[in-house]
């Protein structure tokens, strides 16, 4: 993975490639989450976010080092890279709670309300401004979670819970993302990311450790290199086409997630569940286009507190996908 943060000399206008491109990623992050909902059925829910986390480190790591040697260990901002990996670690635990107790789909989907809380948690940090019709596309957005949550049914579930805060969380962790993104190039974010959560998640295997037969292991493994895989297609779709533009095409892993969920769960969302997706879908790219257009210039954001803030707009602030 390069470096995507939002430098003018680098990025290039190629939609269509980076149409292509997003779409695969969609796609990779769709099959991450069947895999790992397939392994739950076997394996916990701790032991399966180490190993989503561990093989995606073990992949990662000889390319890191050949490209970049030591120097992928230089920070000036250890602070960060511990928030970002434990909002993003929470974000995974959450959402691989929700993917082994609901339906596939409706996972993947709450856990997509992640550009709903980015612009709270930015003016909250950073005093980033929220235009009205972000405001607007959140409250429509919130509608869509009342929908699917579905709470005056009587069946409000915490595993559906679980699924929002993922969406929260994964907004946390790229606000954090912005944040270090002066200074730290993408390749060190992940890296430190993939390493902080390997170690971390494998504490609790100290006490939860269990046997899996091969074909688990076989299923962690692909997971992991399908994490790989979609992250990499995400980050160089966005370095060829404008983030407003591609950004809506991340939502097809709801799509494919819900396909993947009937065709090997037999697995159907109710209507509710489908006006609610709407919503949430229609809030979350008002939302990520919203953030592009309030950009100043790189390196510079609009603050409602009267002053500016010095951060790089990252061109993945609209991505869905993996934590």
């Amino acid at each position: 993975m390069q470096n995507n943060s939002v430098h003018p000399e680098t990025l290039q206008n190629r939609p269509l490639a980076g149409s292509l491109l997003m779409l695969g990623s969609a796609l990779a992050f769709a099959g991450v989450g069947a895999l790992a909902k397939l392994a739950m059925e076997e394996l916990s829910t701790v032991m399966t976010v180490f190993f989503r986390n561990f093989i995606a480190l073990v992949l990662l790591m000889p390319w890191l080092l050949a490209h970049h040697g030591r120097a992928i260990f230089a920070t000036r901002r250890p602070g960060l890279h511990l928030l970002r990996a434990a909002a993003g670690l929470a974000a995974m635990y959450c959402i691989f709670y929700a993917l082994n107790h609901l339906q596939l789909g409706e996972a993947i989907l709450l856990s997509y309300t992640t550009p709903i809380f980015i612009p709270l948690i930015a003016y909250w940090w950073i005093g980033e401004a929220v235009s009205l019709q972000t405001r607007l596309a959140i409250i429509v957005g919130f509608v869509g979670v009342v929908l699917i949550l579905k709470p005056g049914a009587g069946i409000l579930r915490t595993a559906a819970i679980f699924g929002v805060m993922a969406g929260a969380s994964m907004a946390l962790a790229q606000v954090a993302v912005r944040r270090m993104s002066t200074t730290e190039p993408a390749d060190r974010i992940v890296f430190y990311f993939s390493l902080i959560s390997s170690v971390v998640s494998a504490v609790p295997l100290l006490w939860s450790w269990q046997a899996a037969p091969p074909r688990v292991w076989l299923v962690l493994v692909i997971m992991g290199l399908l994490a790989v895989i979609g992250q990499v297609m995400m980050t160089n779709g966005y370095r060829l086409s404008p983030a407003a533009r591609i950004g809506p095409i991340g939502y097809a892993n709801v799509l494919f997630s819900t396909l993947l969920g009937w065709l090997f769960w037999g697995e159907i969302l109710d209507s509710l569940t489908w006006i609610g997706a709407v919503f949430i879908c229609l809030a979350g790219v008002v939302t990520s286009y919203q953030r592009q257009i309030i950009v100043a210039a790189p390196g510079t954001v609009h603050s409602s507190r009267g002053r500016h803030v010095s951060v790089f707009p990252r061109e993945d602030d609209s991505a869905g996908g993996d934590p």
